[in-house]
C-alpha cells in the first residue's frame, strides 16, 4: 500500500467562516470600547469638578466667605489671580487669605488640594492643569485662546472646564457640567 500522506489545512470555506465572525465580533465590540473611554472622560470630568468645587467652598467657608483668589496672592498683595488662586488652595493660608508652606498659628487653614489642580479630562485644553481668571462672567466663560484647562470666577466661586466644542454622550456641553 502505497503511504499517502493527505495534506493537511483549512479549506476555503473554513477560512472565510472564521474572518465573517471575527468581523462581527469587531463590529460589536469596538463601539463598546469607544462609548466606555468617553463616558470615563466624562465620569473623570464629574469627579475632577466635584474636587475643585468643593475645595473652594471649604476656603470660603473658612475665611469668611471670600473665595481664593479674590482678595490676596501670597505675597499679601491685592490680586484676582490665578496664582493666587492655586497657591491659597494648595498651601497653608491665614484668615486673610496669605499663604505658607508651612502651618503655624498664622496660617493654620489648608491646604485644601493636596496633589494640585487635577488636569482638564476633555475638550480642547485636555491635560491642561492652568486656571483662567474670569471675574467678570458669572458662570465664567469658555475663552480657549489661552490653552488653561479651567475657568475660575473668584467673585462668585464658579469654576468650569474651559471647551466648548466637546459634548458628552448625551449632547451636553461639558462647560456647562
Amino acid at each position: 500500500m502505497p503511504n499517502r500522506s493527505r495534506a493537511r489545512g483549512f479549506s476555503l470555506v473554513e477560512l472565510v467562516i472564521v474572518i465573517v465572525i471575527i468581523g462581527v465580533i469587531a463590529a460589536i465590540a469596538i463601539p463598546r470600547m469607544s462609548r466606555g473611554a468617553k463616558g470615563a472622560s466624562e465620569s473623570a470630568l464629574i469627579g475632577n469638578l466635584a474636587v475643585l468645587r468643593n475645595a473652594i467652598e471649604l476656603y470660603a467657608t473658612e475665611h469668611d466667605n471670600v473665595y481664593p483668589g479674590a482678595k490676596e496672592d501670597g505675597d499679601g498683595g491685592a490680586a484676582k489671580s490665578a496664582a493666587a488662586m492655586i497657591s491659597q488652595l494648595t498651601k497653608y493660608s491665614s484668615e486673610a487669605g496669605a499663604v505658607s508652606d508651612t502651618k503655624d498659628a498664622t496660617h493654620p487653614y489648608g491646604p485644601y488640594l493636596r496633589k494640585g489642580i487635577p488636569p482638564a479630562p476633555v475638550g480642547v485644553n485636555k491635560g491642561k492643569d492652568t486656571v483662567l481668571i474670569d471675574d467678570t462672567n458669572s458662570p465664567p466663560a469658555v475663552n480657549t485662546a489661552g490653552g488653561e484647562g479651567w475657568v475660575y470666577n473668584p467673585s462668585t466661586g464658579d469654576i468650569i472646564v474651559n471647551t466648548d466644542v466637546n459634548n458628552d454622550a448625551g449632547t451636553k456641553a461639558y462647560n456647562l457640567y
